[in-house]
């Protein structure tokens, strides 16, 4: 599905880019192209992006920046050097299972979004999908 509609953006991008026909041309072409993006399904499945980008894929970002806030207040509590690098290296090794989680879980989100995108999709259509799961 990737591969065709990859083929088609740049057909079109092609086109505009190289038409010699004109202003006229153009803005048909890009009359039609704001139709498109304002259908409702195509709107529904901005706003799963959407939806996405606001919640899972931020958790990731977050765990990493607490993370470092944990591990920079125990590299400077106090306490001699060698106990400030082991209670910094304790809690690099707590905040990094974090992280692990965060990353698996926000892997997790995104590909049961594109899934449901792509169930939606095929649903939208007469039941097959048009190129397959990843094929071209």
């Amino acid at each position: 599905m990737r591969g065709k509609a990859g083929l088609v953006i740049g057909i079109a991008i092609g086109y505009v880019l190289g038409t010699r026909a004109g202003r006229e041309r153009y803005e048909q072409i890009k009359a039609q192209a704001a139709k498109l993006w304002n259908l409702d399904p195509v709107q529904e499945q901005v706003d799963k992006v959407k939806d996405f980008a606001k919640s899972s894929a931020m958790a990731l970002p977050s765990t990493l920046w607490d993370s470092a806030v944990k591990v920079t207040k125990a590299a400077t509590t106090k306490g001699t050097p060698g106990q400030r690098l082991d209670a910094a290296i304790k809690v690099g090794q707590d905040s990094a299972d974090d992280v692990e989680a965060a990353a698996k879980s926000s892997a997790r989100a995104a590909k049961d979004t594109v899934d449901d995108v792509i169930d939606d999709v095929t649903d939208a259509t007469d039941g097959t999908p048009t190129a397959g799961r990843g094929g071209a």
